[in-house]
């Protein structure tokens, strides 16, 4: 971004945070500053008057306007575009998409590749990214065992039913358009095993990486202890996504807690839920959502679910409402509807829309299937939910004018009546279609968002060992990545058209993130960042 590009930008970002110094009250929310290219800006701004400058917001910021214009390209230039950072699970948009976003398009181990780091420990999160930090999450375990390893688990409810011999959430249970659903059959490879309660003390750890040269500037183990469940063996202990406003760092850990740190590491506050009981034992996943000074965490699972708010600044709750649903791996969403913000959850038994000021039920709707884990997408008008645990589905609710029990009526949007939807990846919206996996197979299919009316399906990815990373996509392309370590470079439109398939040495289950003209991709072992040359 060149200084007269600065210029302009830190000057609109002036101006609107002279007309709405409360994010709640502009227009489309964050989501419009993200499209219009200036959320980094005004999160800058915000940071420097709450840094000492605020009373000057209410009495003589209008007047500072066109004084600040003239030098914001030396005191405020940013030192990415404003919309190069990744800041959350799915990205700027919560929709995989990277708007400003130059990724390469081919590489290997010997091309392309900007660093390479080892990654300590075992986790799935998303990196995250934000200025010149690059974030994540780990869990490490020790050689060391706690006094009450071999004690028997702490008292909590069970789950009393075997999920094999009881009908799942979903089946039998009417679609958004008001038919009914039948259960699908079992696909290949879709469930195995838990693995077994851990015996020794792990540490649950967050990561900050410079991302220039991959160098580590801090850690943080936030805590130490013996996990009371395992994970699928697919899984990990530290499957969810850090999240960022560019002040602070959340990072959730489920039945570990979730912590606020600075952005140098220090811890500023933390929140125990208390511990999930999962179905099968096959851990947790979800991560936290952010909208203004409010996070939201889902905890779905076997024993008393509820979605929780939490002001951001302090961890105190604003408010807690149960949920009559069984574990999900799922993250929720915050739209702005109208003016209003809504929290949109996916789930087995309801999707969800809730006012994220007190928590209230606006509107909920039947339509998905059991094993909830792809995360429900944001377009301009239309949340889009979708799932594939014994059955297929996929649906679009106008969200601005739902209320009530909104099954079968005219606020579902349409209903896909094809098959091959996603049980691990969340799918990716991008220019007006939908691109997702079939289940976690490296079977990829594409959707009109608008009508729900299939471009593609069924497009098999040759010699690819299977999918569970969400796909991602910048400048006209999307990005698969897999299992066996390769990532499928496809052209975004409504035919099929493979670019490139690129090959590292590692094993790839955590999604991709864009930032600017870097991809990142962590690995089992590594974490990777890719830059054209």
């Amino acid at each position: 971004m060149n200084h007269v590009a600065a210029r302009r930008s830190v000057g609109s970002a002036l101006a609107i945070t002279a007309k709405y110094p409360i994010i709640d009250e502009i227009p489309g929310g964050e989501r419009a500053l993200v499209r219009s290219g200036l959320f980094f800006d005004y999160h800058r701004i915000q940071q420097m008057f709450r840094k000492g400058m605020g009373l000057m917001r209410k009495h003589v910021f209008p007047l500072t306007v066109a004084i600040c214009f003239s030098f914001s390209a030396l005191a405020l230039e940013p030192s990415t575009t404003p919309r190069s950072d990744w800041p959350q699970w799915r990205g700027p948009l919560s929709n995989g998409e990277s708007p400003q976003g130059r990724p390469p398009t081919d590489w290997s181990e010997t091309k392309n590749v900007k660093w390479k780091v080892e990654v300590p420990g075992n986790g799935l999160s998303t990196p995250i990214v934000w200025g010149d930090r690059v974030f994540l999450q780990t869990a490490i375990p020790t050689d060391r065992k706690s006094e009450n390893a071999d004690a028997p688990a702490a008292d909590k409810p069970q789950e009393k039913e075997n999920a094999e011999e009881r009908p799942a959430r979903g089946e039998g249970e009417r679609r958004g358009d008001g038919e009914r659903r039948g259960e699908g059959a079992r696909r290949e490879g879709r469930r195995r095993g838990g693995s077994e309660k851990p015996t020794n003390i792990y540490q649950f750890v967050v990561l900050a990486i410079d991302r220039n040269t991959g160098s580590r500037l801090w850690e943080q183990i936030v805590r130490e202890e013996v996990p009371h469940e395992g994970s699928h063996e697919d899984g990990s202990l530290a499957p969810s996504s850090p999240i960022t406003d560019g002040e602070h760092l959340y990072a959730y850990f489920g039945s570990r807690g979730l912590y606020c740190l600075d952005m140098n590491g220090k811890k500023i506050w933390e929140k125990d839920f208390g511990d999930m009981t999962t179905r099968n034992g096959f851990g947790e996943g979800s991560s936290p959502a952010l909208h203004g000074d409010t996070l939201v965490i889902n905890w779905d699972h076997e024993a008393g679910s509820f979605i929780v708010a939490l002001d951001k600044k302090t961890g105190d709750e604003k408010w807690r409402v149960a949920r009559d649903e069984t574990t999900s791996w799922s993250t929720p969403v915050i739209v702005d509807a109208g003016g209003k913000a809504q929290v949109a959850a996916n789930g087995a038994n309801r999707i969800r829309g809730y006012d994220l000021s007190d928590g209230r039920l606006i509107w909920e709707c039947a339509g998905m299937t059991q094993g909830i884990i792809p995360s429900p997408l944001i377009g301009d008008d239309l949340l889009f939910f979708t799932s594939d645990g014994r059955g297929s589905a996929l649906l679009a609710v106008r969200y601005k004018e739902a209320s009530g029990d909104i099954t079968g009526t005219k606020a579902v949007a349409w209903v896909y009546d094809g098959t091959g939807t996603p049980y691990v990846a969340s799918p990716l919206l991008y220019k007006d279609a939908i691109y997702f996996p079939d289940n976690s197979k490296a079977i990829l299919s594409c959707v009109d968002a608008k009508t729900g009316k299939a471009h593609y399906v069924d497009q098999r990815l040759e010699e690819f060992q299977g999918v569970y990373a969400s796909p991602v996509a910048a400048d006209g392309r999307v990005y698969v990545a897999s299992r066996d370590g390769k990532t499928a470079v496809i052209q975004a439109g409504p035919e099929f058209k493979l670019l490139t398939v690129n090959t590292l040495d590692d094993s790839f289950s955590a999604s991709p993130a864009i930032a600017g003209a870097q991809l990142f991709l962590r690995g089992q072992k590594h974490l990777y960042c890719l830059q054209g040359g």
